[in-house]
Parts: structure tokens; C-alpha cells; sequence
């Protein structure tokens, strides 16, 4: 997906994550530094998955984002035996025992899948929104994205997508995802 070229996500505005969402890591402050301190947390439990990388070219992913949804959904596997990461919304259901690449792959497809019904229903967004839409319509469904303004109004915490992105940020930067 030309929407989620490695450029792309560095370039994706966001206001990180909500205070609610920080205080699941015992943080007391909001917004993107708490992203990046959660991702950071978070990294040396999701440095083990490096078939992220693999999966995400070929869906055409950027793997920052999806070791980013891996940290927003489990904490990288922190608060699950198994990193089974948001199957059960939106249609899809696991196919068989866990499996890291394959259930990584069937998450990884959806996100892809969301992201192209975002393009669809709103091809005047920049590549940026396309992507942000896709990753909060990966958490709410994508008739609950409506504008690019309020596209977290239906999300977890109200921060879904700019908690994944700086994250995202985070990871490529520092990780080099």
C-alpha cells in the first residue's frame, strides 16, 4: 500500500496518548512523549518478533506500525500469554492455534484491509489520513471513522490511532522498524 510507505508515518500529525491510556503504564503525563515511554517499555519484549518486518512488506504495512498496535493491544505480549493482537473486532476471527506469523499475518491483512476501505470511502484524505483512518478503523470498525479531525471519537480511550502513530514513530525511529 502506497499509503504506508516508510516517508509516510513520520509525517502523520498526532497528539499521542490520552491520559487515560498513559495511566496504564503508571505514567502521569499525556500526549507523545507518554507514547514513545510506553513504546520504549514496550520494545525489548517486541525486538523477539522481527517476522513483523516480514509481514509488513507483504502487505505493504510499515512494521513500525504494526509493532506499534502490538504495544497498544498487549503491552508487546505483556498482559497476554500470546501476542493475539485485536482479532476478535471487526469480522475476523483466529484460525487455529496461535501462531506468531500467521496470526500475525491475519491481523497485518485486516489493517491493510481498513486502511484501503478508508481510501474508498475518502479518497480526497492525504496518504497520512488514509493511514491514520485505517489504524483507528482497525480498532472501531471503519463506519465509525467519519472525518479527519475526529478520527479517534469512537476509538479506545478516544486515542487509538495517535497513541498507535506516535508509537509508530517511536519505533522507526529508535528501532529502526
Amino acid at each position: 500500500l502506497s499509503a504506508c510507505a516508510s516517508e509516510v508515518i513520520m509525517k502523520v500529525d498526532t497528539t499521542g496518548a490520552s491520559k487515560k491510556t498513559a495511566l496504564q503504564y503508571n505514567l502521569t503525563y499525556k500526549g507523545v512523549n507518554a507514547s514513545h515511554q510506553m513504546a520504549q517499555a514496550d520494545a525489548a519484549r517486541l525486538y523477539d518478533l522481527r517476522i513483523i518486518k516480514r509481514v509488513g512488506r507483504e502487505f505493504g504495512i510499515e512494521p513500525a506500525v504494526i509493532a506499534a498496535i502490538i504495544s497498544r493491544e498487549s503491552r508487546a505480549g505483556n498482559l497476554l500469554q500470546e501476542v493475539n493482537v485485536n482479532l476478535n473486532q471487526g469480522g475476523y476471527t483466529p484460525q487455529g492455534a496461535w501462531n506468531r506469523e500467521g496470526d500475525l499475518r491475519q491481523c497485518t491483512e485486516r489493517l491493510a484491509d481498513c486502511i484501503e476501505q478508508i481510501k474508498f470511502r475518502h479518497p480526497d484524505w492525504s496518504k497520512a489520513h488514509w493511514l491514520k483512518g485505517g489504524i483507528a478503523a482497525y480498532n472501531t470498525g471503519v463506519e465509525n471513522v467519519h472525518d479527519r479531525v475526529h478520527v479517534d471519537e469512537y476509538t479506545t480511550n478516544g486515542d487509538y490511532s495517535n497513541d498507535v502513530v506516535a508509537r509508530a514513530q517511536w519505533y522507526k525511529e529508535y528501532r529502526g522498524y
